[in-house]
């Protein structure tokens, strides 16, 4: 440890990773899930004590440097309106960065998750710092500059299933794919399902152009999948759209979402999501496609159901008895295709993929 460190500092006070100055322990804030600080510079950042729950604290330092406001927090688009930055190995309890990530025997893993906005925050509701200093003064959170669509537009046009006049929208502004994100935590299954459809096709406009704001959105969605705090309903499906829409610039993600079919609760989301992907590049799948095969005789219809789509679009011909198998398998299940919901059997299912073999 000491060689590693030779000419280091262990412990360091940390500093704002915008402006290099030091800031003051982040501290609790009421309504708030994490603690929470500001720096002199405008810059606002959470703790995540963990290190585990990343999405979660730059959510809470978004919607703070918003003054609160969820609409304008969303409505933000990164690197445009905010820049973000991490300051890992943070220890709340001595307030100081841990570069060999231990202390007295404690794993020291906490972040300092920080926002900075294009303009300063009000951060009427922040913590003022322990030195008596003042908190930036308040200002007006920074407003979307020429905007061509609103977010209840948006909201309308996936409703109605109207993607031309939302991807024309998408050329023109890409904030279209921060408003269609939040349609994805929609209480309706068949109004989640059109937003992770229009969400794959708004990326492949806006990849051309900026493919940095789609990558940060792919993130962003694996991150929600993994903290249980953050919402993600929507977002599996999500990610399987926007990977089938560019797989030549997101197939590297592949990994990370067949490792979330680890988690039962998700297996039948993954399927649904590696069966999009099959559609445009089975070729990428195939070497996924024998564990599948025994998924044809899960007990839950729907893995059955998926797995049989998926196997299909792989042309997977050693599944071939095992499909043939669930010929009598009359169960119901329900499909998402272009824009409906179709009510079908797994039988059925298995006959698609048996023609394709």
């Amino acid at each position: 440890m000491v060689g590693r460190f030779f000419g280091k500092d262990i412990m360091t006070k940390p500093t704002c990773p915008f402006c290099g100055m030091l800031v003051q322990r982040p501290r609790e804030v009421p309504t708030r899930e994490m603690p929470l600080g500001v720096c002199s510079c405008g810059a606002v950042y959470a703790c995540d004590v963990t290190g585990h729950n990343l999405g979660t604290a730059m959510i809470e330092a978004l919607v703070h440097a918003c003054s609160g406001d969820w609409d304008c927090a969303w409505d933000l688009t990164p690197d445009e309106d905010y820049l973000d930055k991490q300051l890992k190995h943070y220890d709340l309890e001595t307030h100081h960065v841990i570069h060999g990530g231990v202390y007295e025997g404690r794993r020291i893993a906490g972040v300092l998750y920080f926002i900075r906005l294009s303009k300063p925050a009000n951060a009427k509701d922040l913590p003022a710092p322990a030195d008596g200093t003042a908190s930036p003064e308040p200002v007006a959170p920074p407003k979307a500059s020429g905007r061509v669509s609103s977010r209840h537009e948006v909201e309308d046009l996936i409703k109605a299933y109207d993607l031309k006049t939302l991807l024309d929208l998408a050329g023109r502004d890409k904030r279209v794919l921060r408003d269609a994100k939040r349609v994805l935590y929609s209480a309706e299954k068949l109004f989640r399902w059109r937003a992770a459809e229009a969400l794959g096709k708004i990326s492949a406009v806006i990849v051309p152009k900026d493919p940095g704001t789609v990558s940060k959105l792919l993130q962003g969605l694996f991150t929600s999948v993994s903290d249980t705090a953050a919402s993600s309903w929507g977002s599996v499906d999500a990610i399987g759209e926007i990977i089938s829409a560019l797989p030549d610039h997101f197939s590297g993600f592949l990994p990370q979402l067949v490792q979330i079919s680890r988690d039962p609760a998700r297996l039948p989301e993954v399927l649904r999501a590696m069966g999009k992907i099959g559609e445009t590049r089975p070729d990428l799948l195939r070497r996924y496609s024998y564990p599948m095969i025994p998924l044809l005789h899960h007990p839950d219809s729907e893995v059955r159901g998926y797995a049989a789509i998926l196997l299909g679009h792989v042309k997977a011909f050693e599944a071939k008895e095992d499909l043939a198998r669930l010929k009598e398998d009359m169960t119901p299940i329900d499909i998402y295709r272009t824009g409906q919901i179709e009510r079908t059997t797994i039988d059925q299912l298995a006959d698609e993929s048996l023609a394709k073999l």
